[in-house]
């Protein structure tokens, strides 16, 4: 785990989740809010952005004080956790109700853009994201064969 990636557990006191723990993060305790942000950090040595994420995520904490939770999604359970959480590029902040996908923002982003999206998607109204099905692929056959 990189330095600010440990920093935003250790100094910030995020948690942090695996497949085993997810459920209980994302059932809100008594007083917390229903809102959580979920950081799919990827390796941090291969993406760049990740630390810049990881920069602007605690700010983003403190704009919304007190309107979410957060955890950083450990690295080893990514792979298993992109699909429901419908992550398809590392970095990427995820905005969850409960246990369902509001949003997802990938990559870093403008302040005004995390702002305006994060703050329409802790509408409660705000309809959340349909079950991922996963990558579509479609061959077709045109019946005229390459000639040997």
């Amino acid at each position: 785990m990189s330095a600010l990636i440990e920093a935003l557990v250790s100094r910030h006191g995020l948690a942090l989740v695996d497949r085993r723990s997810i459920e209980a993060f994302l059932a809100p305790a008594a007083g917390e809010p229903a809102h959580a942000l979920l950081f799919f950090t990827g390796d941090p040595a291969v993406r760049g952005e990740t630390a810049d994420v990881a920069v602007v995520l605690p700010q983003l904490l403190a704009a919304f004080h007190g309107r979410l939770r957060a955890a950083v999604v450990a690295r080893d359970a990514e792979d298993a956790l992109k699909r429901r959480f419908h992550v398809a590029v590392v970095p990427s902040l995820v905005v969850v109700r409960g246990a369902e996908t509001v949003g997802v923002l990938p990559r870093i982003r403008d302040w005004s853009d995390y702002v305006a999206r994060i703050a329409a998607w802790l509408d409660p109204q705000a309809p959340a994201l349909a079950p991922s099905k996963g990558p579509r692929t479609e061959f077709s056959y045109s019946g005229q064969g390459g000639g040997a």
